[in-house]
């Protein structure tokens, strides 16, 4: 084969194929860009939206459970003054 025909092939080639693609495109450069800049700005405000979410509900379950372990603490050190209060078995 002639390298000639070959280069002249392989360029007629990738002209078409720009050519089709330009026909065929959904929307220009521009509108492809901004579409896919506004479903990352989307993704990226779901994305917030999620993360805001799993930091109120680690923030009302750490909440939660302080309450919790406050009340225990506080159950057993009323326990703990009542038995300094009352006096010790002796045996005997």
């Amino acid at each position: 084969m002639n390298t000639g025909k070959v280069v002249s092939g392989v360029l007629a080639g990738a002209a078409v194929g720009a050519l089709v693609g330009v026909l065929f495109a959904p929307a220009s450069g521009a509108a492809t860009r901004r579409m896919i800049y506004r479903k990352g700005e989307n993704q990226l405000d779901s994305l917030k939206n999620k993360f805001n979410e799993f930091v109120d509900n680690m923030s009302e379950r750490f909440s939660s459970t302080k309450e919790h372990v406050e009340e225990i603490v506080n159950e057993n050190a009323s326990m703990g003054k009542e038995g300094m209060n009352e006096p010790a078995n002796k045996k005997g």
